[in-house]
């Protein structure tokens, strides 16, 4: 779709756009959320070892996809204002240039991570009889990790330009391929050998693969990657800041929130009074809730897009406006979606959680949480709008400060002191979600978060 066709539609029909970039990266983040799921299952059918290691792999992995994660962010502000402002060429060079730093901080992440791995696993506190299987799924886990930040990044390269059902088809692509495996090497299914846990591994190894091969053709087919995406290094020393400026705070956002969690854990697990069914409770309702967060993901995506595309043409005044329609949309979406879901709460954590006493501190947990969403979904979004500006610095304050100085602080108070039970810490959580939402409307409103726009007229053209 040209730019100006995509203009029209959005002003004469602009809450319909919006779903259509919408519901393709809702989907998509249905089968991510997939994935993990299916992995987990097959884990609990080879062992409770298995099972309880796929868990601590999911954390590991994050931690060093934080810089993939980062750049995808910097990539969405520059090619989607690029896009914006009518540049092709300079969106090919950006292309070329991520793509360059994606390959080399994901062999940077491979050595490094085989250097020290049995450092790193020491430190996640493994015990010595599950270390063999620990080591092995790392180490796969860590060989895929090139491509796996180029499958990371390239997905943003087209969400920028608004192509959002190539990364559902690729998302797809790898759920298939990693189930099919998943069943097949890891318990033995059609014949294939029974590698159990290295079976999981070797499932993730080949999936991702395959969906980043089939970014890289439809790259080439879509024209994002060509010869012009060779920048000359006059330019890439020009873009290069911006890209990093823009990257480095998501980033850091993203250590920080992710951080901030596991020290939510600590004060869950650490409760005077029935701590080990706070933290089951607390384990079952995450499942449930991702299944409402993994959707404000989506629209936190779409406000990136359209809110760059509109700074990129220099329209301020309509990038503010697409941002709080989009707040709209996906608000009252999600609000529906968390009200039908709480009339059948009780079968569905029922289904997650067999023990009695787990199930009733899990419909706790998530009726503070699920009255969050709304304030929560809206805090996504704006912080997707600040993406799409290069605004990441405020996205970062905002989420840390939310997360550092109001949650943990009070989470203590009300769960060790006041209370002296879970219900303190599920209060604070969604005490900190309306500081956050809060925060991040006055800074919309208020602060000047064009001015990390990457502007036409700068020589990075």
């Amino acid at each position: 779709m040209s730019h100006s066709n995509f203009d029209q539609r959005m002003r004469s029909a602009p809450y319909a756009t919006i779903w259509n970039l919408a519901w393709p990266q809702i989907v998509m983040m249905f089968f991510h959320f997939l994935i993990g799921f299916v992995d987990v299952w097959v884990a609990g059918r080879i062992g409770r070892e298995t099972q309880a290691l796929m868990g601590v792999m999911s954390q590991a992995m994050f931690f060093f996809m934080v810089v993939a994660i980062a750049l995808a962010n910097g990539s969405v502000a520059a090619i989607s204002q690029s896009s914006g402002a009518g540049l092709p060429r300079r969106v090919k060079r950006f292309v070329g240039l991520s793509i360059g730093l994606g390959t080399l901080t994901g062999i940077l992440i491979l050595i490094f991570g085989l250097w020290f791995d049995d450092h790193f696993l020491s430190l996640l506190q493994i015990p010595a009889e599950l270390m063999p299987i620990a080591e092995y799924l790392l180490q796969v886990s860590l060989y895929i990790m090139p491509a796996y930040y180029l499958f990371t990044i390239s997905n943003a390269f087209f969400r920028a330009q608004k192509i959002v059902t190539l990364p559902l088809y690729s998302m797809i692509l790898v759920t298939g391929v990693n189930t099919l495996l998943d069943l097949g090497l890891g318990l033995g299914l059609w014949g294939l050998p029974n590698l159990g846990y290295k079976g999981i591994a070797w499932a993730t190894f080949v999936s991702i693969l395959c969906g980043t091969v089939y970014n890289f053709v439809m790259m080439f087919r879509c024209g994002l990657l060509s010869r012009q995406s060779l920048a000359p290094w006059r330019w890439v020393r020009l873009a290069l800041p911006y890209l990093i400026k823009v990257a480095a705070p998501a980033g850091l956002m993203q250590l920080v929130w992710h951080s901030a969690y596991m020290v939510l854990y600590a004060i869950t697990a650490s409760l005077p009074f029935d701590n080990v069914v706070a933290m089951a409770g607390m384990s079952a309702g995450i499942r449930i809730e991702a299944l409402l967060f993994l959707p404000g993901i989506a629209f936190n995506f779409t406000a990136s897009i359209l809110v760059g595309h509109y700074l990129g043409q220099g329209q301020k005044e309509e990038a503010k406006r697409i941002g709080y329609k989009i707040m709209l949309v996906g608000v009252i979406t999600m609000s529906v979606i968390t009200g039908l879901l709480w009339l059948v709460i009780e079968p569905v954590i029922a289904f997650v959680a067999p023990d009695l006493q787990v199930q009733e501190e899990a419909i706790r947990y998530l009726a503070w949480n699920m009255a969050a969403t709304p304030p929560l979904l809206a805090a996504m979004i704006l912080g997707g709008a600040f993406t799409g500006a290069g605004a990441t610095i405020y996205q970062a304050v905002i989420f840390g400060t939310a997360a550092w100085l109001v949650r943990l602080p009070l989470a203590y108070l009300l769960g060790h002191v006041v209370f002296q039970s879970a219900n303190g810490v599920w209060m604070a959580m969604f005490a900190s979600v309306l500081v956050q939402c809060a925060t991040a409307l006055y800074f919309y409103q208020y602060k000047d978060w064009y001015k990390f726009t990457l502007r036409k007229d700068r020589r990075t053209a």
